[in-house]
């Protein structure tokens, strides 16, 4: 089956949106699922989170950073090139269900896979915060969407160029002080959803982590994505993405994901040839 690219954007520098015609893949999908595609036939196999649907058109939306020469490889197709191949959804959705108050931390394009959630978890009553933070204004995106897709929308940067200086562990902070909290759920950089974990923990607020650790199969068969929580052995593209981020063992997980780091430059550097 062909997955064709319906349309690409540049969201911010680096970054990209872009709509494929996915049906099959979108008529189950729900919020905090992801996909694995090849860009190539001899390329590798790599996971992006779901970011929107469109079940009645059959249109899968993506958003990803062009780091690593997969993703750069991604991002120099054009509108009606197709990808070879794109399997999903996979892993577990996010669990939805009225608690009360939700907030969801998003950091950097985790804010993509936060738009389906933070909506979901309005739809079931909740009064839902979302907060995205990223390091300038030039990396925020979707700040139209994510104010339909949440009760209140907080931006914060790291040099205070758009909305709070800081990070979104400091409006977290605030809202745990305001008012009561009674779940919160963080996608983003390995330290951040550390941050968060470590502060809920100390409330005893309920909190989970969307991980993405190396991923290869998707199916829990090669063990790559393994992780540690509560002192057993998961897998994230089966039994996650989201965990109990007070359980998950993150010094191990960033440890692992360093591996690579650099077969991962030596790479990329051979994308040079890929121009974007």
């Amino acid at each position: 089956m062909a997955y064709k690219i319906l349309s690409k954007k540049e969201l911010c520098p680096n970054q990209y949106e872009i709509t494929i015609d996915a049906p099959f893949v979108v008529r189950n999908a729900r919020a905090g699922q992801f996909i694995i595609f090849r860009a190539e036939e001899d390329g590798e196999r790599v996971p992006l989170t779901i970011a929107d649907v469109d079940k009645e058109k059959g249109i899968l939306t993506l958003v990803f950073m062009a780091v690593g020469y997969s993703t750069k490889k991604l991002a120099s197709l054009e509108v009606g090139d197709e990808l070879v191949d794109l399997v999903g959804p996979l892993g577990k959705p996010t669990h939805i269900e009225k608690y009360g108050t939700v907030v969801c931390v998003a950091g950097g394009y985790g804010a993509a896979p936060c738009y389906l959630i933070a909506k979901a978890f309005k739809d079931a009553g909740n009064k839902v915060y979302m907060i995205m933070g990223a390091r300038t204004k030039e990396l925020i995106f979707w700040q139209d969407k994510m104010k339909d897709a949440c009760t209140e929308l907080f931006i914060t940067t790291d040099d205070g160029s758009l909305g709070i200086k800081g990070y979104g562990t400091t409006v977290l902070q605030d809202i745990m002080n305001k008012e009561t909290v009674d779940y919160v759920i963080a996608v983003g950089p390995m330290p951040m959803m550390r941050a968060v974990a470590n502060m809920t923990k100390e409330s005893g607020i309920k909190t989970e982590a969307s991980m993405n650790p190396i991923m290869v199969d998707g199916t829990g068969m090669c063990g790559a994505c393994r992780l540690t929580v509560g002192g057993e052995t998961k897998f994230a593209c089966v039994d996650g993405p989201d965990f109990d981020a007070h359980q998950i063992d993150f010094d191990e997980v960033i440890n692992r994901t360093r591996i690579y780091k650099d077969e991962e430059r030596r790479r990329s550097e051979n994308c040079n040839l890929l121009k974007l």
